[in-house]
């Protein structure tokens, strides 16, 4: 089975699961409509007055939530791609040459504490693993936390870039789906036993700890230290049929992200 077919299978199960159909009605409903009329009317709601004066005591939600589905996204550049970047293009390696690794963590954290991003350093024996089943297991899925309940959010590991996108922006889009989050992992500093991971988010969709919470999860599955997550790994790479999505939010209540 191709990894396309294990997506749509999957992704089959995800709507026949009596725990979706709990927390995620609205997208579920969504899906009954077509792109065009969607967009209208998320215009629509946009647009009212009225709309707005409610959001402003019932907290940030729908329009927010849904605007990763309204367009396609748009043709790479003939730049480097996401798994092309370098670490010399955010971080000036001839500063941290000579710098210890609890040093080069400290100048990272720093540099990146006031911008809209999020990012941390790995131990280099960690990213092994974690790199490894990105490789065996390139596509999973996450639940987020939201307003009303739960967002499903895939995942697709390609290099040692990982690029997340809402499950409803990639029904609607397929591959042109938009990235809500995209973490770059850079192994220049190997040799210090350190590997540094930055991730770009679309704050039209997720904010901070939403972005956060997302990292952890795939933190927790894909670093292989526990048994279970793995086996969830495996079941929604190589089994789908039997595999259950109320499980990823059991996994998630039993912890605090968020």
């Amino acid at each position: 089975m191709t990894t396309s077919s294990k997506l749509e299978k999957a992704m089959e199960n995800l709507q026949n699961n009596p725990y979706y159909e709990k927390y995620a009605d609205r997208i579920a409903a969504l899906q009954k409509t077509s792109p065009e009329e969607f967009l209208k009317r998320v215009d629509s709601q946009h647009k009212n007055k009225e709309h707005e004066k409610k959001k402003k005591f019932a907290g940030p939600v729908d329009t927010r939530q849904f605007s990763s589905v309204l367009n396609p996204k748009g043709h790479r550049s003939e730049g480097a791609s996401v798994e092309d970047k370098k670490l010399n293009d955010i971080l000036k390696l001839e500063l941290v040459l000579d710098k210890s690794a609890a040093e080069v963590q400290n100048i990272w954290e720093e540099y990146h504490k006031e911008k809209e991003v999020i990012s941390a350093t790995i131990p280099k024996d960690s990213y092994v693993s974690i790199a490894q089943n990105m490789k065996e297991f390139p596509t999973f899925l996450f639940p987020l936390p939201r307003s009303q309940g739960y967002e499903f959010i895939m995942c697709q590991s390609f290099g040692n870039a990982v690029h997340f996108t809402p499950l409803l922006a990639f029904q609607v889009h397929k591959e042109n789906a938009p990235e809500c989050l995209t973490m770059v992992h850079y192994l220049e500093l190997k040799e210090k036993g350190i590997v540094l991971m930055r991730g770009d988010y679309d704050k039209n969709v997720l904010d901070g700890k939403e972005a956060q919470c997302l990292a952890n999860q795939f933190q927790m599955y894909y670093s292989g230290k526990d048994p279970k997550k793995v086996t969830l790994l495996e079941l929604f790479n190589r089994s789908p049929d039997t595999f259950k999505h109320m499980d990823l939010i059991e996994e998630l209540e039993s912890i605090q992200l968020v």
